[in-house]
């Protein structure tokens, strides 16, 4: 049997929208705070420290492995090496993975792992006309050729090719793959706006009671440093059903039902979380926040992303020889509600098991009342490099919270993959 692997604590930054409040950090600043918080917490010896792995998605070309980046800017030792891990939506929880894999192989000891993402920040490239004017205007030798060059621009090369959440190998961008989802398993703009409303309303309970502050660091705003971001800014206290019932649909404007107030915030922020084995923190007399004990990963079809939890879930389970009701709490990455409540239905419907499972019972019930406790990313946002771990660390927190022992976090992945992890406390 596998030993457990230790998260010893885990710290995040606040998550804020994008083009607000961190607008100014880049995905290394952020990353880099949740590091030195998480140094400064544990008061772990940084020369103890093997590695550092985190998860990013959008790679800024001049942040090349940005792991590397946040550990030297987050006070790790130089001669510490770090490297750069992207599985789209799961980024967060595959540095958990990476981190986990490499401890019981035995090749590190003790491992920093989390992720980080400045979507305020993503790269706006130029075309192919404008690169070549540029590469021309470069090479050009002398006032003639410079001439030449300058000649040969035209203002429609300054039309930018911004980047879309989309879909290489199916062509959907991600709202649509969750609208395909909606029709399918006939999930209803009523239940996507009355789930995206209690996850507000649970993000808020929790941020106002104090109980989401426990795993994050207070980020300074750098326009004016005496200023302090300590909370995550995407919760609404004044959202309403009402509210949601007006906002158009984003990704199929005549018969779609998936909209900004049903589907995940585009976010910045970044998390960091400290992993041993299990013996090894009990030998330095450490209290571990909780431990890994298996996780899964699934591919499925791309244009069916959002049910990349079921596929995940089902190979965990087979794994562990667990079931779905071994778990008292549950995270599932709520990329759009739509897929969240597809998630829930595809795993209790006899019919969706047996033809694409194999199985002859359905995974099961996926309680709303033990699912998403404190909110998800449609309050809370979704910093696509870091709400992996994001998922873990608050998974863990709530756990200890609660007096429970064993939790399930779960999300899809663009391009048409799943990831499940389980982790348990004492």
């Amino acid at each position: 049997m596998k030993e457990r692997i230790a998260i010893v604590d885990g710290i995040r930054t606040p998550f804020c929208k994008a083009g607000g409040a961190f607008r100014d950090y880049e995905a290394d600043d952020l990353g880099a705070f949740a590091v030195k918080e998480l140094m400064a917490r544990t008061g772990f010896p940084q020369d103890k420290i093997d590695e550092l792995i985190f998860g990013n998605v959008m790679q800024p070309p001049h942040l090349a492995n940005i792991a590397r980046i946040i550990a030297v800017k987050g006070g790790m030792p130089i001669r510490m090496p770090a490297f750069t891990v992207n599985r789209n939506c799961a980024s967060g929880m595959e540095s958990l993975a990476s981190a986990y894999n490499k401890i019981l192989l035995g090749e590190a000891d003790v491992i920093i792992a989390g992720g980080s993402e400045a979507m305020s920040n993503f790269p706006v490239l130029f075309g192919k006309k404008m690169r070549e004017f540029l590469v021309r205007l470069n090479k050009a030798k002398g006032w003639k050729q410079k001439i030449a060059a300058f000649l040969s621009f035209r203002p429609s090369f300054l039309v930018p090719e911004i980047p879309e959440i989309a879909d290489p190998l199916c062509g959907l961008n991600m709202g649509q793959t969750a609208e395909k989802l909606s029709r399918e398993f006939h999930v209803t703009r009523q239940e996507q706006d009355q789930f995206a409303l209690m996850s507000q309303q649970r993000a808020l309970k929790a941020t106002t009671s104090g109980l989401l502050a426990q795993e994050i660091v207070p980020i300074p705003l750098p326009v004016a440093s005496s200023d302090m971001q300590a909370v995550d800014d995407g919760p609404r206290s004044d959202q309403t059903l009402e509210i949601l019932g007006k906002l158009k649909p984003v990704f199929d404007k005549v018969t779609g039902s998936v909209t900004a107030g049903n589907s995940s915030q585009v976010t910045d922020g970044a998390v960091a979380l400290l992993l041993m084995k299990e013996s090894k923190a009990k030998q330095l007399g450490l209290k571990p926040l909780g431990y890994i004990t298996e996780y899964s990963y699934a591919a499925l079809d791309p244009s069916r992303m959002g049910l990349g939890p079921v596929y995940a879930i089902h190979k965990l389970l087979a794994k562990t020889g667990q079931k779905l009701s071994d778990f008292q709490l549950i995270e599932i990455n709520e990329a759009f509600a739509a897929q969240v409540l597809a998630v829930v239905k595809a795993a209790a419907s006899p019919e969706f098991c047996r033809r694409e499972l194999g199985l002859e019972q359905p995974l099961g019930e996926i309680p709303l009342d033990i699912l998403n406790v404190n909110g998800g990313a449609v309050a809370l946002g979704h910093p696509v490099g870091a709400s992996g771990g994001r998922l873990v660390l608050t998974l863990l927190k709530e756990l200890r919270r609660r007096n429970q022992q064993r939790g399930l976090a779960t999300l899809c992945v663009g391009g048409g993959q799943g990831e499940a992890m389980v982790v348990e406390v004492e």
